[in-house]
Order: C-alpha cells, then sequence, then structure tokens
C-alpha cells in the first residue's frame, strides 16, 4: 500500500469515527500561534480528505485539529444529555426573563 492509500483509508475511517454532528471535548492543541483553549468543546461539521477534523467549537472558532498531533475525545452519552439539560434550562430562564420584561 502506499502512502496515498494510507492516507486515504485514515481519512476515511476517521470521518466514520467523528460523523458531523458528533460532539467533542479539545483537551491540547499543538497549534504555537493560536490554539483553542484546552476544554473548549465543539460539534464536528466534516473531516476532510487527509483525515483533519473539522469542528464549529462553541466559542466560535473554527480551527481544525489534526487527530496524532491534537488531543481531542468525543463526549460521552451522559455528557451529551447533561448538554441537552442544561440548554432547556438556559431557554426556560431566557423565556421567564422576556415575560417578566
Amino acid at each position: 500500500m502506499n502512502e496515498y492509500e494510507r492516507q486515504h483509508r485514515i481519512a476515511e475511517s476517521t470521518k466514520k469515527m467523528y460523523p458531523p454532528g458528533t460532539r467533542i471535548e479539545l483537551i491540547s492543541m499543538e497549534d504555537p500561534y493560536a490554539p483553542v483553549p484546552a476544554g473548549t468543546r465543539g460539534t464536528v461539521k466534516f473531516v476532510d480528505s487527509m483525515g483533519t477534523i473539522f469542528p464549529e467549537w462553541d466559542n466560535g472558532r473554527t480551527l481544525g485539529i489534526v487527530p496524532g498531533e491534537d488531543s481531542f475525545r468525543k463526549l460521552t452519552q451522559e455528557e451529551l444529555e447533561e448538554e441537552k439539560l442544561s440548554e432547556s434550562v438556559e431557554e426556560e430562564s431566557t423565556e421567564e426573563f422576556i415575560m417578566k420584561m
């Protein structure tokens, strides 16, 4: 197998592991100029042909992460449920605030 085929297989595997919509959390990033802060969560938008994962970070950044260089993890089902619960509580609080105005 040549290098192109190897890289293609890695990219396809990464696409299957991190489909669009997957929630992730950054552990560390090797970007020396403007890394995304550790602990930032985001939603995978796509994986390119080189296997770079491009999330939309919750802080608005869009910098891609490189598996093997940057450290990150998928959120657990429990964490996803906590996020959903937190979002619904925030929405209710916002609605109550608007009604009081």
